[in-house]
């Protein structure tokens, strides 16, 4: 039931690599539908997630991060943000609390201004990481950069004495700053994203742990197929990670298929709490030469 002056619209949360973007979508929508990494660039399509509340639906895109491309997939990757920002109601910029502002968030800052339908929010991430004095010294110096719509702190893990609250206000802030509006999503759906898409983030979101800097970027993930055996609770996924050189299958094999069975164990895992029941993963790894430089490439793995 919509109650009156209910609001509903979009926000996209932008920022420099790592400053808790999708950490906090997941925060909010209460489910892991963004993958996390520690690599820059882990987002690479625009995932929506959708937060309901009484009076209001928020609808979180999160999106790939704003960045000085060098490849046709970042020039790509670019476009995708820009037609995003510029169709959501609220932007909300990320800094960590206990980083401070560098080139990389006055770069982003700037793009901001071409952006004039969005309200701006400043979202001061990471607040379990700071003490007080440096929380507040970081809220100041947030609030030089522009005139804000409104600046809030979070702790997307919830953690400290108000972690939970401030997540609570955020969302709060966020719907306020909505249109006033029916439901734009049913009460059941927590994101438009499909099984398999999920599914494919999970195993490469499970790939990129501990490889070197020059290998993430190089990284794609495609289903050959993801079918329910029919005389019992088990799905079979046969999955394909698609790396750019030959030279960059040892590093994902590892030392007698070691690192590619342990990539299997934790993206089952992960995969198994989404679907509800058991899973048998297959994983091959393939070169695509260069396919971030490639259009016919990009386009076969899904960009």
């Amino acid at each position: 039931m919509t109650t009156p002056n209910h609001r509903a619209g979009f926000v996209s949360f932008v920022g420099r690599p790592n400053v808790g973007k999708s950490t906090l979508t997941n925060a909010l929508v209460g489910e892991k539908i963004a993958i996390t990494s520690a690599k820059p660039q882990t987002t690479r399509r625009a995932i929506r997630g959708i937060v309901h509340r009484d009076y209001g639906q928020l609808i979180i895109v999160d999106t790939p991060g704003l960045h000085r491309p060098r490849t046709l997939l970042g020039e790509r990757l670019n476009d995708l943000v820009g037609s995003t920002l510029a169709d959501v109601d609220v932007i909300g910029m990320c800094f960590p609390a206990n980083e401070k502002i560098g080139p990389g968030d006055q770069f982003i800052n700037t793009q901001l201004d071409d952006y004039r339908r969005a309200k701006l929010v400043a979202i001061v991430t990471k607040t379990e990481l700071a003490d007080r004095q440096t929380l507040t010294n970081q809220l100041m110096e947030v609030g030089k950069l522009r005139d804000w719509d409104a600046i809030i702190p979070v702790s997307a893990l919830g953690e400290g004495a108000n972690g939970r609250d401030q997540l609570e206000s955020l969302t709060e802030l966020l719907i306020g700053l909505m249109p006033e509006s029916p439901k734009l999503y049913p009460e059941d759906i927590i994101t438009d994203e499909s099984i398999e898409d999920r599914v494919c983030e999970f195993i490469r979101e499970a790939a990129l742990e501990g490889v070197r800097d020059e290998l993430p970027h190089s990284i794609a993930v495609t289903i050959d197929e993801m079918s329910k055996r029919e005389d019992q609770e088990l799905t079979d996924i046969h999955a394909n990670i698609w790396l750019e050189r030959d030279s960059q299958k040892g590093i994902i094999i590892g030392p007698k298929g070691s690192r590619l069975k342990a990539v299997g164990q934790t993206a089952r895992q992960e995969i198994e709490r989404l679907i509800g029941h058991k899973v048998f993963l297959s994983l091959r790894v393939k070169v695509a030469p260069e396919w971030q430089r490639d259009p016919k490439q990009l386009g076969k793995l899904g960009f």
